[in-house]
């Protein structure tokens, strides 16, 4: 099992390490609740040192990564993100991921720690164009620094003006000391704040300077555990739950992200599905009678048949109340069909809502 540059941190605060897609992750500190609240209304830090980082050069990386991924990176300019998916050839997804332009032949990608071989192999399978390809995951750490207190907490640390950075933006600075960091206006909570890549050697160097900048806004760490409420409560997709490779983007409510302006792996048999119509959706759904609903929990109708099953499930810490995600036939997408959860061999009551669960 692999770990970050920061698991000695992690361990010497208490954390409760576990194996999380091969590495050894912090899951909580002290307690999920309190966690999640601490991004929600102040500002928490997050290692994501996991996550897997591709750099893609040449003349020619614009036209791989339009061919590999369903966004239109096209409309990209330096210093710009996107959100992204790469279809799998067969209908499904290999990851979802976030794309950085760097320059005009620069590309930064950052993907899921659980997928960097297999994300590595098949745009590597795809690269006919001459494109270089450099695999970064084990050279750089990435802190999430999330909530509404982030800029204000983080910016006695740095000259980029943090509070006036839009989201999906960013930019290459000195933060806490450390030359040319990438300061992106990302994260995965809702609740906003910033994700800052260094490489492993002055990993340390900034969680100390993020705990000290922060201290005066109750900065905490945050575990793995509460990412996931926290990105469940905005409805984003986690991969291997809501997406993996026998759901579409189209099934997973990502049409957004999948544009036919172009030509892209599976962008004919996707096209072809949405004009037949699908089958099935991703849906949120709030619990009306009580249960929280877990992953792989039947979702059945009124008469106890089987119309599909949850991704992913909790009991929302802010909102109190069971919430998830699930696919259901197509039937049962529309906002306020009361569905029902199998909890304990019994039909919990439900109803399809609209995303996000959570609004600040």
């Amino acid at each position: 099992m692999k770990n970050t540059a920061l698991t000695q941190k992690h361990i010497a605060l208490g954390a409760k390490m576990v194996p999380f897609a091969g590495y050894n992750m912090p899951v909580q500190y002290e307690g999920v609740n309190a966690e999640h609240d601490t991004v929600r209304n102040g500002v928490g830090v997050f290692d994501v040192s996991h996550m897997g980082e591709f750099l893609l050069q040449g003349p020619n990386a614009l036209a791989l990564i339009q061919k590999v991924c369903s966004n239109d990176a096209s409309v990209l300019f330096d210093g710009k993100a996107q959100y992204s998916c790469m279809p799998n050839g067969k209908g499904g997804i290999v990851d979802d991921l976030i794309i950085y332009r760097i320059s005009e032949e620069a590309y930064f990608i950052v993907v899921n720690a659980s997928n960097i071989e297999k994300d590595w192999n098949w745009i590597s399978q795809h690269n006919d164009l001459g494109v270089e390809m450099q695999n970064l995951s084990d050279a750089y750490s990435l802190l999430a620094i999330q909530g509404p207190k982030a800029a204000a907490a983080m910016q006695s640390l740095t000259d980029v003006d943090l509070a006036n950075m839009t989201y999906y933006t960013f930019q290459y600075g000195t933060f806490a000391g450390i030359e040319n960091v990438m300061i992106s206006a990302t994260g995965y909570t809702g609740s906003g704040g910033f994700e800052v890549y260094v490489k492993n050697e002055d990993a340390e160097k900034l969680w100390d300077a993020v705990f000290e900048a922060g201290a005066n806004f109750g900065i905490k760490p945050i575990g793995l555990a509460a990412r996931d409420t926290l990105r469940l409560e905005m409805g984003f997709c986690l991969y291997g739950n809501d997406i993996d490779d026998t759901t579409s983007p189209l099934e997973a409510g990502l049409g957004w992200i999948t544009k036919f302006t172009k030509d892209f792996t599976d962008a004919e048999f996707l096209k072809s599905q949405k004009e037949q119509g699908l089958s099935r959706k991703l849906v949120a759904f709030e619990m009306i009678d009580r249960g929280i609903p877990r992953h792989d929990y039947p979702i059945l109708d009124a008469t106890g048949n089987v119309i599909g099953k949850v991704t992913s499930g909790t009991m929302s810490p802010s909102m109190k109340v069971g919430i998830g995600l699930g696919y259901v036939s197509t039937a049962f997408t529309s906002l306020d069909s009361e569905i029902f959860i199998e909890i304990r061999e019994k039909g919990v009551k439900a109803k399809v809502v609209k995303l996000p669960f959570y609004k600040a």
